[in-house]
């Protein structure tokens, strides 16, 4: 069964750091494209990053550029998001999503885990 599991999220200081994982079953991380999105509290969901399934290029939103990496562990199965230098306005719910097609829209993504709060106090 296809499955994605977040966790590592947590509260932080502004300024501060996290690290995302995603755990992926079934065999899908290695033959797919994955992003991570978030979603505050009366939001929509909004694009964070995008890493491809051949060459793992990458892409991010303007508001983490600098701040955000996404990376991919095939071996482990694992999809990664490490935030530096966090800020309030990073508060929210991030959720790991596949698909395939590099997109930064979530109707792109098919399957996606149930989310981790992510909270960054001033």
């Amino acid at each position: 069964q296809v499955q994605l599991v977040e966790s590592g999220g947590g509260l932080a200081q502004a300024g501060g750091s996290l690290r995302l994982s995603c755990e992926a079953s079934g065999g899908i991380l290695s033959r797919s494209v994955m992003g991570w999105f978030r979603q505050a509290p009366g939001k929509e969901r909004e694009f964070v990053a995008t890493i491809g399934a051949i060459y793992s290029g990458t892409s991010y939103a303007e508001s983490v550029k600098g701040r955000f990496t996404i990376s991919r562990d095939n071996a482990k199965a694992t999809l990664y998001l490490q935030m530096n230098n966090l800020k309030p306005g990073d508060t929210a719910v991030y959720y790991c999503a596949s698909g395939a097609r590099y997109s930064m829209r979530p109707r792109d993504y098919d399957i996606w885990g149930q989310g981790t709060q992510v909270t960054v106090s001033s």
